[in-house]
């Protein structure tokens, strides 16, 4: 009796063990589906983390970095036409004429190939500063194209950033006056030279353009003749420490459109420069200067007047000179100040409808937050003499003068 009841609990306990076995089973086959499933997007995931992570240095890199500046401005111009005054005074906040925001996207990929693009928003308009891609044959040698920033002079190239620039604003004809960007190839390097460097910047682009008023601009990716212009930088670095920059530049290209009267103007651009700094006993001395001489063949253009031909030596020179000094073993705070100070010269055609001479004094006080975040304190003083003949639409007395109050500031990120 016992053991036939033995073997009915046995029974019983089988059939449930087997019906328990089903569902376990179903429930298993259902959780090793999902287990499957999971299993593969994760073991994706971690292989793609795998390959972020073991990622060798040089194959390919994205970046984003750029620059931002704002400011509040108060103006005052006097303008003086023939003896009679007018005083206008305004005020801008971010000072728009240098307000700027700019990213600059840089992609690398392998150890020679890098791309970079920069836009940039001015509070009205989106523009873009440069967009190339560069190949690194070898140290010492780099061939770049697309829009370029020409090898012309070093401020355009490497300090017209504001938070490199010590002043409130870019010196008027070395920033604002061609050359500055083109479409079109370059290669750049440098060498030492036994205790010395040197280095070189050579361009070949669409070039510039000659308007009907004498003036040149740009000519854009659809050049305006058969000819190209060759910009070229020559660097040289006397001392081992590289505290002293001797450059000279030079342009030349066609400028007249194709099938016009002017399809045989040319034009000539020369650039010296000096970019010195280095510690005295605590004393950081910041010297930079550079000179732009820009000659156009002589051509014949309308009067505004009464249409009749003139012409004019078509000769244009701009000059700024700057230097900044800085107490780094100062204490406390106050070695995070810097004193700056900047002379500018521009002078363009004295017989041209655009002849003016304009001379500029500026004074700032830096602070800076780190070595790329800086508040200016700036005054400007800028007086222009205008040089356009009556004949042509000028008067007998013609200047303006800007006195300018400037807090800005700029920060690299």
């Amino acid at each position: 009796m016992k053991k036939k009841s033995y073997l009915i609990h046995l029974s019983l306990l089988s059939v449930l063990f087997c019906i328990t076995h089903s569902v376990i089973a179903q429930q298993d086959s259902l959780t090793i589906k999902n287990s499957v499933t999971d299993s593969t997007i994760y073991y994706r995931l971690a292989n793609l983390e795998q390959e972020v992570a073991s990622e060798k240095k040089g194959e390919s890199h994205f970046m984003v970095v750029g620059l931002a500046t704002m400011g509040f401005v108060l103006n005052k111009t006097t303008t003086n036409i023939n003896g009679v005054s007018t005083i206008t005074k305004t005020n801008g906040f971010p000072d728009a004429d240098r307000f700027e925001i700019s990213p600059m996207m840089l992609w690398r990929h392998g150890k020679h190939l890098l791309i970079e693009f920069e836009p940039s928003w001015d509070g009205s308009a989106l523009g873009v500063n440069w967009g190339d891609v560069s190949y690194f044959v070898k140290p010492g040698f780099i061939v770049r194209g697309g829009y370029l920033v020409l090898p012309f002079g070093i401020y355009n190239k490497r300090l017209a950033a504001g938070w490199i620039n010590k002043l409130g604003s870019d010196p008027v004809g070395i920033s604002d006056y061609l050359p500055s960007s083109d479409f079109g190839v370059e290669i750049e390097g440098g060498l030492p030279m036994g205790n010395m460097k040197w280095s070189y910047d050579i361009s070949l682009t669409n070039g510039n353009q000659l308007l009907k008023d004498g003036t040149i601009q740009n000519a854009g990716i659809v050049d305006n003749n058969k000819n190209k212009t060759v910009t070229g930088r020559l660097s040289l670095l006397p001392f081992s420490n590289s505290c002293l920059e001797l450059g000279v530049s030079g342009l030349y290209g066609g400028v007249g459109d194709v099938n016009s009267i002017y399809q045989n103007a040319k034009s000539e651009m020369y650039a010296f420069d000096l970019n010195f700094v280095k510690n005295i006993s605590g004393i950081l001395l910041n010297a930079k200067t550079q000179y732009n001489y820009t000659s156009i063949s002589n051509e014949n253009y309308a009067s505004p007047v009464d249409s009749t031909p003139y012409s004019f030596s078509n000769k244009t020179n701009s000059f700024f000179s700057q230097l900044s000094v800085r107490a780094t073993k100062a204490p406390g705070i106050l070695n995070k100040f810097e004193l700056a100070a900047r002379y500018v010269n521009y002078t363009t055609p004295v017989n041209s409808i655009w002849g003016a001479i304009t001379n500029e004094y500026d004074v700032a006080i830096d602070y800076w937050f780190t070595w790329r975040s800086v508040i200016k304190i700036v005054y400007e003083s800028q007086k222009i003499n205008g040089t356009v003949p009556i004949n042509l639409g000028g008067y007998e007395s013609n200047s303006t003068q800007n006195n300018r109050f400037i807090i800005q500031y700029s920060v690299q990120f």
